[in-house]
């Protein structure tokens, strides 16, 4: 019901997007659970909103630790309403040059940790019929952009997944969006990104000017952190929430742009298409 106080768990709570739900929820009436992996970062979200906030220590990609701390979270401060995933990072490079374990360490963080998120939170909003998952992804998650191909597989992984997950548990009460924010001015681009060195020349006139416009627009972005939380509020009170939802006109462009180019190529290869049937 609108206007209904919530108990929100966000993850990735102390800086970025993560910070700024935290904040619109709080202000709002809500109750928030955030999470962060240091201690100092974690006193510091305690600290601003004494009453209604609390957080704890949280590493997604320690995946045992996940549960018992749902569970506590529930013992001590009631159903969990709301589960925002918006802890990750971003990881550039060419895909060539850059090492398979940072892969396994993206889906670790951005999808892996993601899961094991819903899956201990899952339990309670069946047993109540009733919850909201939201997943933070990427416009990147609609489409692959030369330099972040590891980042890229990650937020397509956890769109498909909020996909499914909402036709499964459409039925029970639960309601699951997949938010896919545009270029926001947080630390995405900036300290929250992780950089493979380069190595090949051959890469050189497709990616040495991406990663200097990523580097020169950190900070500078179009889109607003306060104005996607107050998109989240929003999300939330809807009766009948979006499935997927694009946050930031660039987002919109792309995504939009990448469906034109898609439809187009389905028609031209569509006699290929059509030929593998039995018959």
């Amino acid at each position: 019901m609108k206007n209904t106080k919530k108990l929100f768990l966000i993850t990735g709570a102390n800086g970025g997007l993560g910070l700024a739900f935290a904040e619109a929820a709080l202000q709002a009436g809500h109750h928030v659970i955030g999470t962060a992996r240091r201690e100092d970062d974690r006193t510091a979200f305690e600290s601003q909103h004494r009453t209604k906030a609390k957080a704890v220590i949280l590493d997604v990609s320690c995946f045992d630790t996940i549960e018992p701390v749902v569970r506590r979270i529930e013992k001590e401060w009631g159903a969990i309403d709301v589960l925002v995933n918006n802890a990750g990072y971003g990881h550039e490079g060419i895909l060539e040059e850059s090492p398979l374990l940072e892969l396994i360490r993206q889906f670790e963080v951005n999808v892996f940790g993601a899961v094991a998120m819903i899956k201990a939170v899952l339990p309670g909003m069946r047993q109540r019929h009733r919850g909201h998952i939201v997943n933070i992804t990427s416009m990147a998650g609609y489409m692959g952009l030369p330099g972040i191909a590891y980042y890229s597989g990650s937020k397509f992984a956890l769109e498909g997944i909020s996909d499914a997950l909402s036709r499964e548990v459409m039925g029970l009460g639960i309601k699951v969006t997949a938010v896919a924010p545009g270029s926001f001015r947080t630390e995405r681009a900036g300290r929250s990104m992780v950089r493979s060195g380069r190595l090949i020349a051959d890469y050189d006139a497709v990616f040495d000017s991406v990663r200097k416009h990523r580097q020169e627009y950190s900070g500078r972005q179009a889109d607003d952190p306060a104005k996607a939380a107050q998109a989240l509020l929003r999300i939330v009170d809807a009766p009948n929430p979006p499935a997927h939802l694009l946050l930031g006109n660039d987002a919109r462009r792309l995504v939009e742009g990448q469906l034109s180019e898609l439809g187009k190529e389905i028609k031209a290869w569509e006699s290929i298409t059509r030929s593998t049937d039995f018959g």
